[in-house]
């Protein structure tokens, strides 16, 4: 792969930033889904050939791309909010880039994003979501017809909050949401997402079409994930001229 990367911990949580061969002055922060994964020599997306292409397109493009390990299955919780929040800043300072970055969120990593949203929004130049988890709350209902699933998804909440089993079904939060102007896409992939549309993507744009104008839902057929990449970046590439 084209550039350098360089490989670091933040509160024990190993972190990637790849530096590209021609960079373009700005930085993409990479959040990805409960699988997502970084040690202290690879991530998930440099091994999954999908996300390694996709990593390849915005290197070429010049971004400079940055992720975490954030505490593996995280739902969101606010230590790993926390995290992601010292991780933009601790790039910022070290990298040559624009202060306001890229995101990209998959998955759960989503709940993430929607956090950071509303705590540093004018670090937010805009956001790509992809079959985004954006309510841990609907999503823990909706695996009540599925009884393993359900079980583990109490475990991990409970595991990420900090909090006892029996508290999650009551404790567990809802939708994060906050009055924001960042442009947002969400695409969806039909078919191929554990976490359903109407509950998620469908529910984030109704809730922000009175604050947000420019958040756009696009679907998708599975067979164009290859081409994502390129169109996330041609969605990045408007919003260059933004102070």
């Amino acid at each position: 792969m084209a550039g350098q990367q360089r490989f670091f911990q933040l509160d024990e949580q190993w972190c990637i930033v790849h530096i590209p061969e021609r960079p373009n002055g700005f930085a993409l922060f990479v959040i990805g889904d409960g699988d997502h994964f970084v040690n202290e020599r690879t991530s998930f997306w440099l091994e999954h050939p999908t996300r390694r292409q996709w990593l390849e397109e915005w290197l070429e493009r010049g971004y400079t791309v940055f992720s975490s390990h954030l505490y593996g299955r995280h739902w969101g919780s606010p230590k790993a909010v926390r995290l992601a929040r010292q991780l933009v800043y601790s790039v910022l300072k070290s990298e040559i880039v624009n202060s306001r970055i890229y995101l990209v969120a998959e998955g759960m990593g989503a709940l993430i994003a929607s956090q950071l949203l509303s705590v540093m929004p004018r670090q937010m130049r805009a956001v790509a979501m992809i079959n985004p988890c954006l309510d841990v709350r609907a999503q823990l209902d909706h695996e009540r017809d599925h009884p393993l699933m359900y079980r583990r998804m109490v475990k991990e909440i409970a595991f990420a909050y900090g909090m006892k089993e029996e508290e999650v079904p009551e404790a567990v939060p809802a939708l994060f949401l906050s009055p924001h102007d960042v442009p947002v896409i969400v695409w969806q992939l039909s078919g191929v997402s554990p976490y359903p549309f109407a509950l998620h993507g469908r529910r984030y744009e109704q809730w922000m079409k009175a604050t947000n104008r420019h958040v756009r839902i696009i679907d998708e057929l599975p067979e164009k994930r290859p081409q994502l990449a390129a169109q996330i970046a041609r969605f990045f590439h408007q919003h260059n001229e933004l102070p």
